[in-house]
């Protein structure tokens, strides 16, 4: 760089700097947007988080937070040596991984399905059947699920016109695993992919048209322009995924399962649920919820971490 750049520069005027009001003027439309997501998220998730303390206390309602004798990590130590922990632990963590390791790459590749098709009808066609799922509440969901895996369903009714012996579905602990990631993947899939179309709606077209004159076919332009223009992407959402590892939600199983299937579909969430509205146990079951967020987080910042390492893109 020259000695006269130089001179330029240091005499150029300086820039004011904006302020947190100008800055707001000009993007008040967007920050009043985001008003009502920060109101929930302070009204139902931060707010809330003051009553983490009853963890520690043998909680009575009628005495209250403050009346309420402290007894430590009891809850803790009880929750660890409890016969369901492993049992609990293990199925958490079995669901996630197979979600993890199904349901993740399943939106991704019907995102990348979808950005192949030409024909702008079939397009909007499909998106819209994958889409409407998502929307069904679990009510619903777990009663379409029983009513197919039942006894005399259309799963063995089909079983049964190839010649093969009905299968009892819904009371084998063998078949929850496929049968609720299945289920979450028919009902969510279509939906997650929203994202990584919206990412593949941002890569340049000039790159597909510089890769068609250099004669790349298909399978070439997904692999080396299509993938890669959606990496950051994927590699966010692979990090809130792993930080969720042991978020698995309790409704959908709560509607599925019975004593036969406990073994493979009894989860923290449903635990924390018998525990805390049924038994009436708020110490304990707070004391789950809150080992189930520490861990999230810990494996969210492990992730993030390493993402970091690895490469360019993460949280933060």
């Amino acid at each position: 760089m020259s000695t006269k750049t130089l001179a330029g520069r240091a005499n150029a005027p300086a820039v004011p700097k904006k302020g947190a009001w100008q800055t707001f003027l000009r993007y008040k439309a967007l920050y009043l947007m985001f008003l009502p997501v920060a109101a929930y998220y302070i009204i139902f998730h931060f707010i809330p988080m003051a009553g983490v303390v009853i963890a520690f206390q043998d909680y009575s309602p009628s005495s209250g937070i403050s009346g309420s004798d402290w007894i430590g990590f009891e809850n803790f130590q009880y929750f660890f040596q409890s016969v369901y922990f492993f049992r609990l632990l293990r199925n958490t963590l079995m669901i996630s991984v197979y979600q993890l390791l199904f349901k993740f790459p399943a939106s991704i590749i019907l995102a990348l399905l979808i950005n192949e098709v030409k024909n702008m009808w079939f397009k909007r066609s499909v998106q819209t059947i994958t889409y409407l799922p998502h929307f069904i509440s679990a009510v619903i969901a777990a009663g379409i699920i029983l009513d197919f895996f039942s006894f005399d369903g259309i799963i063995n009714s089909a079983i049964t016109a190839m010649g093969f012996q009905p299968q009892m579905f819904m009371i084998d602990p063998n078949n929850f695993y496929p049968i609720y990631v299945g289920s979450e993947i028919w009902q969510h899939c279509g939906w997650d992919s929203i994202i990584y179309l919206s990412a593949l709606s941002a890569i340049d077209p000039t790159l597909y048209e510089a890769a068609v004159v250099d004669g790349a076919k298909r399978w070439s332009k997904i692999w080396h322009i299509t993938l890669p223009g959606i990496l950051p992407v994927i590699i966010i959402m692979l990090i809130l995924q792993i930080g969720s590892m042991l978020s698995v939600g309790y409704e959908k199983i709560l509607l599925l399962y019975n004593p036969s299937l406990y073994e493979t579909a009894d989860v923290i969430s449903t635990y924390v649920y018998r525990k805390g509205l049924l038994e009436n146990d708020y110490s304990f079951s707070t004391a789950i919820g809150l080992f189930n967020s520490v861990v999230n987080f810990g494996l969210l910042v492990g992730a993030n971490y390493v993402s970091r390492k690895l490469g360019d893109n993460s949280l933060w």
